[in-house]
């Protein structure tokens, strides 16, 4: 720092003959106009050392690119208004930009190092897996936290960089004191934000929902995609998105099928003839389900579930390692099977029956009707 303070000495001497405005603003450009490049070139150094690595050491240097930029243009910013010859009152200005400066620098590098804790932590865990229940908990858990987290850091910063300013400060305080009308209708404003935010938290915690759950809401299936801060994405299975306020998975009833484990049993209904044959048909399920590299191995079953005047209902079950593979595999065995009875026992399909009246019926009314007139 004294070579610096040298050089920036020797720069205002030599340009003392300009007003004092003008030689501090070509000195403040001259430290910015110093300083972009070279946290550029080191920047460009930085992306080539870790161009070879994996992705998190790629990311992390984009990361910080931002907060590395910032703080040396505050840096830069504060030497020159320390030896710009400034009146008092742009100098106080500028020390108070300084400052804010300063205070969102911290916030930045505080949520900076949030989801680099974040990105360290989940890197044991794998989505990509068949049975992918523990991770599913860990980066939910931890990706709510994190927003959670960045959220509260947001508010503080822009807390302290209010607090900094001498008029919004006693504002503020005055606010907080008196709790008058303004206070309420700002509490009552606040109070969907606020809400989500807890029910963030408590999803966090009791995980009523994880990332890639299988789920039904509002009539729709899909996959658990994003949990946010205040809402979740729904991703159906159509490709379309669904988006819910986080209080509708605290207050509303909603199925999970992937809440214990990634297993599931698909159920496939069967309308049928009461000729059909049960016996063949739950060999036939078996040898269906184990050709087909959608079963798990561990459940398959055929039964009668219902009886009816003109059909019975077979329900069969097969599982599957998870969701996706449970509906292929439940249209597997339907198809597979009706082509089954269709081929080998025709019989079995359902069929109305009903009595044929022949071509006597007509004759014996009209000979019924002189009877009925005599």
């Amino acid at each position: 720092m004294p070579n610096v303070n040298a050089l920036l000495a020797d720069a205002v001497h030599a340009l003392a003959w300009l007003p004092w405005w003008a030689e501090s603003l070509v000195l403040i450009a001259g430290c910015c106009a110093v300083v972009l490049p070279l946290h550029g070139i080191a920047f460009r150094w930085m992306q080539r050392v870790v161009s070879g690595r994996s992705l998190f050491w790629r990311s992390l240097v984009a990361r910080t690119h931002g907060p590395s930029r910032l703080a040396l243009l505050t840096v830069a910013l504060g030497a020159a208004s320390a030896t710009a010859p400034l009146s008092w009152e742009v100098r106080i200005v500028l020390n108070q930009i300084l400052l804010i400066a300063f205070v969102a620098l911290v916030g930045w590098c505080c949520a900076t190092a949030i989801h680099i804790a974040t990105v360290i932590y989940l890197r044991r865990f794998k989505l990509d897996t068949e049975d992918n229940l523990l991770a599913r908990k860990h980066f939910t858990q931890i990706r709510i936290l994190e927003r959670a987290a960045v959220t509260l850091v947001a508010l503080v910063t822009v807390s302290v960089g209010l607090m900094t300013i001498e008029p919004v400060r006693q504002y503020g305080v005055s606010l907080l004191a008196s709790a008058g009308a303004a206070g309420l209708i700002l509490g009552l404003a606040m109070q969907p934000v606020l809400s989500n935010l807890v029910a963030g938290i408590q999803i966090a915690i009791t995980q009523p929902i994880r990332i890639e759950d299988a789920v039904i809401v509002e009539n729709e299936w899909g996959w658990v995609e994003e949990i946010n801060a205040t809402y979740v994405v729904v991703r159906l299975w159509d490709w379309r998105r669904l988006v819910l306020p986080l209080t509708y998975f605290i207050q509303k009833p909603f199925q999970n099928w992937t809440r214990d484990g990634a297993s599931l049993i698909g159920s496939v209904f069967l309308y049928l003839d009461h000729r059909a044959p049960i016996e063949t048909m739950r060999a036939k399920l078996a040898e269906i389900a184990a050709r087909s590299r959608l079963w798990d191995g561990n459940v398959v079953n055929l039964q009668v579930s219902d009886a009816r005047e003109s059909v019975i209902e077979v329900r069969m079950l097969v599982s599957a390692r998870n969701a996706p593979q449970a509906w292929d595999l439940r249209c597997e065995v339907r198809e597979k099977m009706i082509g089954f009875l269709q081929a080998e026992h025709p019989d079995a399909l359902p069929r109305h029956r009903s009595e044929w009246i022949g071509a006597e019926a007509p004759l014996r009314r009209a000979e019924e009707r002189p009877r009925r007139a005599a």
